[in-house]
């Protein structure tokens, strides 16, 4: 059995269930006080996981000397807080310690991928990435779930895969890290879409197109920035895509409902939190466009939300396109 921290308490929490029940020793780190404290009272995350029970075997702590002694330290931290946190572990991490980032975007300011910022900051750890259809609703509640784990280490992959899959959470291996941190990534975008899509009141056709032509975007894009064509065809492409465009569980979806119903984008993502999408659209047209790789789909869902267009200006836009083979990709 393994020593396992998990920073970040919202995804975080359902991963230490899962693990804990699987027979590791599990520490759940969170900076907030107030959150440690209402899981230790209810003995449950209310406002993620009601009703499931999160055991006293797992630690909880604000203290991060936890990382200090673990065997995987596993990164559950929004995109936009992954660098403050690791420079506050840096100092205390084992260099042995397998570093595993589960959180999906990109470093606002640097375009990185979240896997570029660790390795930055812990150059001697080894860095895997768990990624693929996974909402923490359902891991807390043992649904059978399937991920990928991606690492440029075959043995650190082989050992993540030994050691965290269980009869309820299966993990394939991939050693192409970009494509599947990518797929990852730039499916939130296409997830908001569809929100605002079923917001808007328009039917089952449109979101299969979005979601199809969605893949095609992020497959075009991906690929330009050095993953493989077929990873997005896996769990971290099309797989992650189908559970984060479909779901009442995503953020993104839930976000973009709103905004289809009439709210500003800002404004709604205030009201849902964590919307990795709305920050990703940006940054992953800002690439798309340095790369002269066409995303327009992407395009079209930053004018939503960064220009003020309203989202039923999008479609005339996006249908009246010059037409073209399905077979071209680029």
């Amino acid at each position: 059995m393994a020593k396992i921290t998990i920073l970040g308490c919202g995804f975080g929490t359902a991963l230490a269930i899962m693990w804990d029940k699987q027979g590791h020793q599990v520490t759940a780190w969170s900076k907030y006080k107030e959150e440690i404290d209402a899981i230790l009272n209810d003995g449950e995350h209310k406002k993620l996981l009601p009703g499931v029970i999160v055991p006293p075997s797992i630690s909880l702590t604000t203290d991060i000397n936890c990382v200090s002694d673990a065997d995987i330290l596993v990164f559950a931290i929004p995109s936009k807080f992954v660098r403050e946190v690791v420079l506050k572990v840096k100092g205390h991490i084992r260099k042995d310690t397998i570093v595993v980032n589960v959180g999906k975007g990109f470093e606002e300011g640097t375009d990185k991928r979240l896997s570029q910022v660790l390795a930055e900051e812990l150059p001697e750890n080894r860095i895997a990435v768990l990624t693929g259809p996974s909402h923490a609703e359902e891991i807390g509640r043992s649904i059978p779930t399937t991920v990928v784990c991606a690492s440029e280490d075959k043995e650190c992959m082989m050992y993540l895969q030994e050691t965290l899959q269980n009869d309820r959470f299966r993990i394939y291996r991939n050693s192409d890290l970009v494509g599947c941190e990518l797929g990852g990534a730039l499916k939130n975008p296409i997830a908001l879409c569809c929100g605002i899509v079923e917001g808007m009141g328009l039917g089952d056709n449109t979101i299969a197109a979005l979601m199809t032509r969605g893949l095609a975007e992020i497959t075009r894009l991906g690929v330009a920035m050095g993953g493989k064509r077929e990873t997005f065809n896996g769990l971290s492409g099309v797989g992650d895509l189908i559970v984060t465009c479909t779901s009442a569980h995503s953020r993104n979806h839930r976000a973009g409902l709103l905004i289809g119903q009439g709210m500003s984008a800002k404004e709604a993502v205030n009201r849902v939190g964590t919307v990795e999408g709305y920050q990703c659209a940006k940054i992953a047209y800002e690439i798309a466009r340095s790369l002269n790789v066409q995303v327009p789909i992407i395009e079209q869902l930053c004018e939503v939300c960064y220009n003020g267009q309203s989202p039923l200006a999008a479609i005339p836009k996006l249908m009246g396109r010059p037409s073209k083979a399905e077979e071209e990709v680029f």
